[in-house]
């Protein structure tokens, strides 16, 4: 290894086709050759950081066997982490008026309930839930009640635990809960707003890939997985649709982002209630 690619280095179709596979086969990820700038522009620094002159190198390397802990930081690099608090609001609405009544009485009763944010980035969804829970049912903090937020992503998910976002990306919380639920810190430039620890108790951060094996056993109350499988292929999402059906509990609510819908072949599977919003048909 030798060199430093800097900001001349060019990704060679022969490269591109080989990561392009790589973060097909190990993250869903499907990268057509109209993104090869995104790529090159993601991946500089990784190559820099492993020390490879070049693009093809780095390529054969990250597809070696010694290369598998790369693969990781490839991945990771090519992931896109986009979230804002409370995105999709209608979901939200729909968790407060449908869900949590049924799910605060269950709570109350010593039932537990279980939600999972499945492709968390950096953590404005699963905390956006625990602002929800918390200002709507209080109690349930001291519960059996646990929201799952899982990512691909190590490095995102270092970032979602620590609860610490810069005023651009707090947009989205409503006034009265950015009060109660989010420590300020700094001034000017260096303001930060930091999740209140009682929020961070409802969260679980764990790193999960959704095309291997899923630890959990099921039974989830709740499962928002939006604007996550739009980045796979159709046959990658139609194997998947089953596997989400069987980790939510009869009565579940599944979310999904505005331009995903559920796959012909699985429509039978799930009963639409909303826009991108699911139950358990059967």
């Amino acid at each position: 290894m030798s060199g430093n690619p800097g900001a001349s280095a060019s990704l060679s179709p022969k490269a591109f086709e080989v990561i392009a596979g790589l973060a097909k086969s190990e993250a869903g990820i499907i990268l057509t050759p109209a993104k090869t700038t995104m790529v090159q522009s993601r991946l500089r620094g990784r190559i820099r950081a492993v020390g490879y002159a070049d693009f093809d190198d780095y390529a054969k390397f990250v597809s070696s066997e010694s290369g598998l802990a790369e693969r990781r930081e490839m991945i990771s690099a090519l992931t896109t982490n986009v979230s804002h608090f409370f995105r999709e609001p209608h979901h939200f609405d729909m968790l407060r008026d449908q869900a949590l009544p049924i799910l605060r009485e269950r709570a109350r009763n010593g039932g537990r309930v279980r939600i999972w944010s499945a492709g968390c980035s950096s953590g404005q969804e699963p905390y956006s839930i625990a602002m929800t829970l918390m200002e709507h049912a209080p109690e349930m903090a001291q519960k059996d009640v646990l929201i799952l937020a899982s990512d691909i992503d190590p490095q995102i998910l270092a970032k979602a635990k620590a609860g610490i976002y810069s005023e651009q990306q707090i947009g989205g919380i409503p006034e009265g809960y950015l009060k109660k639920y989010m420590r300020k810190s700094g001034s000017g430039l260096d303001v930060q707003y930091e999740v209140d620890p009682a929020l961070k108790k409802l969260v679980r951060f764990r790193e999960l890939n959704l095309l291997r094996d899923w630890p959990m056993s099921g039974g989830f109350d709740v499962v928002f997985c939006r604007n996550v499988v739009i980045y796979f292929d159709a046959p990658t999402q139609a194997s998947l649709w089953p596997r989400f059906h069987k980790m939510l509990g009869k009565d579940a609510w599944f979310f999904l982002g505005h331009s995903e819908r559920i796959s012909d072949c699985a429509q039978p599977l799930f009963k639409s209630i909303g826009l991108t919003a699911y139950r358990p048909a059967a």
